[in-house]
């Protein structure tokens, strides 16, 4: 059993492993983790790693269940523990039929790995607890979800984008080209712009969220689409409280949507804008003019979508870690593709409803966003602002503030399956394109 420190996972220390093996099965471990293995482990990971020709094999640990690896489950931060076993033989084909890692990889040349053997074999979760860990890192998982927008770790990032964008080439997953503008519009729209709420009990902070959202300032008709999913506090009180005319109170005739249901109540709604502009019934624009700047910036662009920058605050809206949230690792050229890298998009985001309403939103609660996202950017380009537009609040009310355990699995495996749709999506979408692209025999 081999144990290498987190931060020592260059192509020479990994390739190393691999070459000086003296067995078929290779047991890699953290070691800034405390591990102690139950009776069985070596023979139950050994025996599953050569029963399925696995390239790799993990566990769930004590009071630690794991999700089950997809086609999709490229994200770097995947969670496997801090203990997997290793096809030597695999690893060393794997190394030969996809390349070895690049030399100058200093963090990456085990995901560089895990991917590459991936293509042919499977990795595959053991659903048993086989070893307990003690977890060095006391941070919730809140407050872990933005590691990777922190400016310090640019270079480490820079070089899982890199991996990750080789896998898609390899696996015929990669946009090469930029993607389409959006067509200028025909269709005829009540107003210019909705500004969207999906909203559960939120009593505490909807009033913010209105006053916010009312108070901008354009030269363009706008309105303010509350979708209210059945409070049962006062939420539609305070709705209904505020005589504008611009402000719509939407309560959906079916008690089981999540939020994408939410977004598509209010973009199929007759009264809906061409632009939706989200914003969460937490949350505030950063000033009276955002709605106006989203808007100019997707109807000159032709963006189909748009996503700004966002600023995190307290209940008390002062800021707080990690503060300006841009999502600076997304690109014109390879955004597209890192998307399937990392977990989401930024906020706020608007959409062009014509292009929105022909792929709707999925209805769920979490990653209905990141599912829009990545099926606008395989076909169509998304503008960015990497200047703050919001303030996101973080409190202990927020669904994702401290997710347990079982709830962070779900939204996971959700996004995980997402991304597995939208590559083999990609995957078909290049074969076409090579098939339209052969001359004629």
């Amino acid at each position: 059993m081999k144990a290498i420190h987190p931060s020592d996972r260059s192509a020479a220390t990994i390739q190393d492993l691999i070459s000086s093996a003296t067995s078929d099965v290779l047991f890699v471990g953290d070691a800034g983790v405390e591990i102690q293995i139950q009776d069985d482990f070596l023979l139950r990971m050994s025996r599953v790693l050569t029963e399925w020709r696995a390239g790799m094999v993990y566990s769930d640990s004590v009071d630690l269940p794991r999700v089950d690896y997809q086609f999709g489950s490229i994200r770097d931060d995947f969670e496997f523990g801090p203990l997997v076993a290793l096809s030597v033989p695999v690893a060393r084909r794997a190394y030969l039929d996809h390349g070895p890692p690049e030399a100058d990889l200093r963090w990456g040349a085990l995901y560089d790995l895990r991917l590459k053997l991936s293509i042919d074999h499977p990795i595959v979760r053991i659903p048993e607890p086989l070893y307990r860990a003690v977890d060095s890192d006391p941070r919730t998982a809140g407050e872990r979800q933005f590691d990777y927008v922190d400016a310090s770790n640019r270079e480490y990032q820079l070089e899982m984008e890199g991996i990750a964008t080789g896998h898609l080439r390899r696996i015929g997953g990669h946009l090469e080209s930029i993607a389409l503008r959006t067509s200028p519009s025909v269709e005829s729209f009540p107003v210019t712009a909705s500004v969207v709420i999906p909203v559960l009990n939120r009593e505490t902070t909807l009033s913010d969220a209105l006053g916010s959202a009312l108070d901008q300032e354009a030269d363009f008709t706008f309105n303010v689409i509350v979708v209210d999913n059945h409070s049962t506090d006062s939420t539609g009180r305070i709705v209904d409280g505020i005589e504008d005319e611009r402000l719509i109170h939407l309560i959906p005739e079916r008690t089981d949507l999540g939020i994408g249901g939410c977004w598509n109540e209010a973009i199929y709604y007759p009264g809906c804008g061409r632009f939706a502009v989200q914003l969460d019934s937490d949350d505030l624009f950063s000033g009276s003019d955002v709605l106006a700047r989203v808007v100019s910036e997707m109807d000159q662009q032709r963006y189909a979508m748009l996503v700004g920058s966002y600023t995190t605050v307290d209940f008390s809206l002062r800021p707080t870690l990690p503060g300006l949230v841009d999502h600076s690792e997304w690109t014109r050229r390879n955004g597209p593709n890192n998307a399937l890298r990392v977990n989401g998009f930024g906020a706020p985001r608007a959409y062009d409803v014509r292009v929105a309403r022909r792929f709707g939103f999925p209805n769920v609660s979490y990653g209905e966003d990141y599912a829009m996202g990545l099926r606008m950017c395989r076909e169509y380009e998304i503008g960015r602002i990497f200047e703050s537009l919001y303030y996101c609040r973080r409190w202990e009310g927020n669904s994702d503030s401290a997710p347990s355990r079982e709830l962070l699995n779900r939204y996971n495996t959700y996004k995980d399956w997402v991304r597995t749709n939208e590559i083999l999506a990609r995957v078909a979408l290049q074969r076409e394109n090579s098939r339209t692209d052969q001359p004629n025999s």
